[in-house]
């Protein structure tokens, strides 16, 4: 698959502040991705850059080929609907959505009204009158409706129940198997969405830590429970992130090869071995003491392990 987009030793800084430290990355096309990390970890500095709403410091941006700055034929392509949206304050949501229409090449108005109904926004009234849900519903019906080759959701749920979520999540994974194209999800709500997300970008202060397939990734980090003495044994074969203790016993999250050999060996030294969550290795990945290290110093051979 091609690249969409192509990101080389980009760095922002805000003065005495490093927003982005030398993040390289690409997104191929029709892929979903989830962009993750803490709150000032870099995310929605980085889709700013990527969507011309910003300037880097250093570095490159390559999206569809070219620089999205000013570049009216790469920016046509593009949907960035983020956290707590603005609109002008005399439009209602029927003017939104007409106005999405004019921007997007590929709108799909009928689309845009079944979503309207699904998530039940009220055509009639003014944006500035929106509930903080519906305002979010409004991004999510303009965002899907779009239909653009890259699209952006950052923290898109603000203000919706978990069935609004859930319509939302149902909604992008149904129209994206029928019309795939490239799609960046930013968010703190992990094991909602860790089903849509083919690929993880995990970010931490600024660098990248992880740039990996997510099965592959679920592959690599484990929970180990057990006696003391058995635990310590196996995590000798990759990296400890976390470790709670209880008694003569012990619960590690542990990040290695974990293939039949060693779920094996967990056997022999009588512990009980499972899949860490999605959700659960972020966390780990970032807040653990070697946490940034490892990660940062992984990037590039997940990258590689996985082409």
């Amino acid at each position: 698959m091609s690249a969409v987009v192509t990101v080389t030793d980009l760095t922002k800084r805000y003065r005495t502040v490093t927003a982005l430290d030398r993040v390289s990355f690409s997104l191929t096309e029709n892929r979903i991705y989830g962009l993750l990390g803490r709150n000032g970890a870099g995310k929605t500095t980085l889709m700013q850059l990527l969507t011309a709403q910003n300037f880097a410091t250093s570095g490159e941006i390559s999206v569809f080929g070219q620089h999205p700055y000013e570049n009216e034929r790469v920016l046509s392509r593009i949907s960035f609907i983020k956290e707590s949206q603005t609109y002008p304050s005399g439009l209602r949501v029927m003017h939104v959505l007409r106005a999405a229409g004019l921007v997007y090449p590929g709108w799909d108005e009928e689309y845009a009204q079944r979503l309207a109904d699904v998530f039940q926004l009220p055509r009639e009234r003014h944006v500035t009158k929106l509930s903080r849900g519906m305002l979010s519903a409004l991004g999510i019906v303009v965002g899907l409706a779009s239909r653009a080759p890259l699209t952006f959701f950052d923290e898109p749920y603000l203000g919706l129940d978990a069935v609004s979520r859930q319509l939302f999540y149902d909604h992008l994974l149904a129209d994206y198997t029928e019309h795939p194209r490239t799609i960046v999800l930013s968010t703190h709500l992990i094991d909602e969405v860790s089903d849509l997300i083919e690929y993880v970008l995990l970010i931490d202060r600024g660098r990248l830590l992880l740039d990996v397939d997510a099965e592959a990734l679920r592959g690599q980090v484990v929970t180990v429970s057990g006696p003391v003495a058995g635990v310590d044994e196996f995590v000798r074969t990759g990296t400890e992130l976390h470790r709670v203790l209880l008694g003569g016993t012990a619960r590690a999250t542990v990040r290695g090869d974990f293939g039949a050999a060693a779920r094996d060996r967990a056997r022999s030294l009588g512990l009980d071995l499972e899949a860490s969550s999605l959700q659960d290795i972020v966390v780990r990945l970032t807040t653990s003491t070697n946490g940034h290290a490892a990660g940062a110093g992984s990037a590039t051979a997940n990258k590689e392990a996985t082409r």
